[in-house]
């Protein structure tokens, strides 16, 4: 399977587990790993020190946590790209495997227990409404 496997992080432990899975399976498959994290609001705020002026936006945090676990999981062997997606965050992976044409998403199955699949979970939207197929990996233990 060449193609494109789209996973989603927000920074957290377990987000990285997923990562590490999707890396797994992209590697013998062939196929791009795209590291996405989602950003629901796109507010910016400049801050100034001295003559120094910085922008933050979420956007930007949502590209710097993606970025920086595409580099954590780079290999000679693999191409990875990494993107901030606007949206909740199952919206965000849904529409991210539709505009890249994946051919799977990863996504951990934190929140799938207790209070959590009541109220719902990023990976029980996913596996309900993606474009293509869905992988849950275990993510809640080592």
């Amino acid at each position: 399977m060449t193609g494109i496997i789209v996973v989603g992080v927000d920074g957290s432990e377990t987000a990285l587990r997923a990562a590490r899975t999707a890396l797994d399976l992209a590697v013998p498959l062939g196929a791009t790993l795209h590291v996405v994290s989602a950003f629901d609001s796109d507010k910016t705020e400049v801050i100034s020190s001295g003559g120094d002026q910085w922008i933050v936006s979420d956007a930007g945090n949502a590209e710097k946590v993606a970025r920086t676990v595409a580099d954590s999981l780079r290999r000679p062997d693999i191409n990875i790209t990494y993107a901030a997606a606007r949206g909740k965050p199952a919206e965000a992976l849904i529409r991210e495997a539709e505009r890249t044409a994946a051919r799977m998403i990863v996504v951990g199955n934190r929140r799938m227990q207790g209070i959590g699949r009541v109220l719902g979970s990023v990976a029980n939207s996913v596996a309900h409404n993606a474009p293509c197929d869905v992988y849950i990996a275990k993510t809640d233990a080592d």
